[in-house]
């Protein structure tokens, strides 16, 4: 990696992390470990042999480390990577209104904007599971305890089903989108959508919040 030879902390994360790829692996092992095929599938468009020299790198410089049964994992101080990738994500949102024509998407993806979604706990949150279906594999948005998390396939009994592209669930997800917006998106939902609304955070403070 190519340094900025400053003394300033910015200049040091970025000779560390400001390749390209680089935050998209980070991103890639935040959902948990992974192994080379399957990284490789959530990064497409990047070269193997790209993939490979980049692990290496961040493999010395200690941001993930590799277990004995081949995966890729982030350390301790690679998981301190979070806020900043979510924070990026948070600031792109303006930029997601749209997938440009030739945009690549992958299912699990969704973690990260629902974790913004729904970030923290709230007990005032109703007990609900939601499957999502974007064309790529199924999600499940799980809300339990006050508490919302993303985890790959079907629930057994959802309360509510949403189909279609990624932009129009994100949009109505987050309250963007109406049902009759996400529709001409070509977005099907199946179900009360009203209790989606009930997972988005209150902004009041007390009691009832929790982080």
């Amino acid at each position: 990696m190519r340094s900025y030879r400053q003394y300033c902390g910015l200049a040091r994360a970025l000779d560390s992390v400001g390749d390209r790829w680089v935050l998209l692996i980070v991103r890639e092992l935040l959902v948990g470990p992974r192994r080379y095929n399957e990284l490789l599938d959530g990064l497409p468009g990047i070269a193997t042999n790209l993939l490979a020299e980049r692990l290496r790198e961040l493999e010395e410089i200690g941001v993930i480390t590799r277990h004995g049964d081949h995966t890729y994992v982030l350390t301790e101080w690679g998981q301190g990577l979070h806020d900043v990738v979510y924070a990026l994500g948070r600031w792109a949102a303006p930029l997601m209104d749209r997938p440009a024509p030739h945009d690549e998407f992958r299912s699990h993806w969704l973690s990260h904007p629902i974790h913004l979604l729904y970030e923290g706990v709230d007990r005032r949150r109703p007990k609900l599971s939601v499957e999502v279906n974007t064309g790529n594999a199924p999600m499940t948005i799980a809300s339990n305890a006050g508490r919302v998390s993303v985890m790959p396939g079907k629930p057994a009994s959802p309360d509510l089903v949403l189909a279609g592209p990624p932009d129009g669930i994100v949009g109505l997800l987050s309250g963007r989108l109406d049902r009759a917006g996400a529709a001409k998106r070509g977005v099907s939902v199946k179900g009360d959508l009203r209790k989606l609304a009930k997972l988005r955070p209150h902004r009041a403070t007390g009691a009832a919040l929790a982080t």
